[in-house]
């Protein structure tokens, strides 16, 4: 029995923020008054983590920031991760309905290898591409929010920065790291514009571009319904360029995805605002400092490093992990009367 929070979800996505420094100040993330907050682990930390949650039934470990490639030894932890395979610990078949479990052995050797993605702006890509895919990432997601070069230095507050980005992209493409997903985030009265343009630039450069709607994650608290830019908005504008036809997802899938009609170019649509997808979560995430996330908008930390830092076991930490995971929340309750803004930015979460 692996990893399952009390709604039935089985946790098998692990996103780690292995730094929350940036070197892009978004506006819709970022004051630009504030760097990092909370600090950065050793990787040996992140490893164990890693290796404790891969036994427990992690499949996939997405890498986040901040932004990751600032991080020295970053393409070494990759090679790292690589050698994981599903073992070392899981929750004994057991367990109660609190999540609890005593931890024992599981060894599966001939396992498929880790998904193991990272979420960048691109910015420092160009140069790390192939050591990254060498090392054995298995494919990148670029946040990149116009494909004007104006457009995106005011959004990112970084002249200079789209090409960097693009040349990152390119990389990307060349060394294989597939699939290769741009997401941009909509963001009203700052780049509603780009749709069109991104809907070309996904059939150009043969990535998939992922819209995803704002929410309220920024540093400066500004959010509003009315700045959102949602999933039914984006269908119609691209249908002015030409028809998408949606095509099937995992039901754990964040984004709606969808190809034109020709079959050039896809589309997703990450829509957390107006279409929650909360009930088929698969998620947990760690952030730069140790803590455990369950849910995006947590209003709550779960201190896995200070466990370690006591000097727990394995086994003891796959206990630990059990009860946190029978806490995850059921869903967020963005734009709803009691809707609590999350305890961290996003910048110090990871994405």
């Amino acid at each position: 029995m692996f990893l399952h929070d009390k709604f039935g979800r089985a946790i098998t996505d692990l996103r780690i923020s292995i730094t929350d420094r940036c070197n892009y100040k978004c506006v819709y993330c970022r004051t630009g008054n504030e760097g990092a907050l909370y600090g950065d682990l050793d990787f040996d930390d992140y490893l164990r983590m890693a290796r404790v949650l891969v036994g427990m039934g992690v499949t996939k470990i997405r890498l986040t920031g901040g932004e990751p490639l600032l991080r020295n030894g970053v393409v070494d932890f990759v090679r790292e991760l690589a050698k994981l395979r599903p073992q070392g610990l899981k929750p004994h078949s057991d367990s109660g309905s609190n999540g609890t479990a005593e931890a024992v052995p599981f060894q599966n050797q001939d396992a498929d290898p880790l998904d193991i993605a990272l979420t960048t702006n691109g910015h420092l890509l160009a140069d790390l591409a192939q050591l990254l895919k060498d090392a054995g990432l298995t494919r990148v997601t670029v946040s990149m929010d116009a494909v004007d070069p104006d457009r995106f230095a005011r959004i990112t507050r970084v002249p200079n920065g789209y090409d960097h980005v693009l040349a990152g992209i390119r990389a990307a493409r060349r060394a294989g790291l597939w699939p290769l997903k741009v997401n941009c985030v909509l963001m009203r009265g700052f780049n509603e514009d780009q749709i069109i343009p991104f809907g070309m630039f996904a059939r150009e450069e043969g990535v998939t571009v992922r819209f995803i709607e704002f929410m309220p994650l920024e540093e400066g608290r500004t959010w509003s319904p009315n700045t959102v830019v949602t999933l039914d908005e984006i269908l119609a504008r691209m249908a002015e360029y030409r028809p998408l036809v949606e095509i099937p997802h995992a039901r754990s899938e964040t984004a709606r995805r969808y190809r034109f009609d020709d079959g050039v170019g896809e589309i997703g649509i990450i829509a957390p605002v107006s279409h929650p997808f909360c009930g088929h979560c698969s998620r947990i995430r760690i952030t730069s400092d140790g803590k455990i996330r369950t849910c995006l908008f947590s209003i709550w930390d779960h201190d896995l490093h200070a466990q370690m830092r006591q000097g727990a076991s394995d086994e003891e930490l796959a206990e630990f992990i059990c009860g946190v995971v029978a806490r995850k929340e059921e869903r967020h309750h963005i734009g709803e009367p009691d809707f609590v803004p999350a305890s961290r930015t996003m910048v110090h979460i990871g994405g």
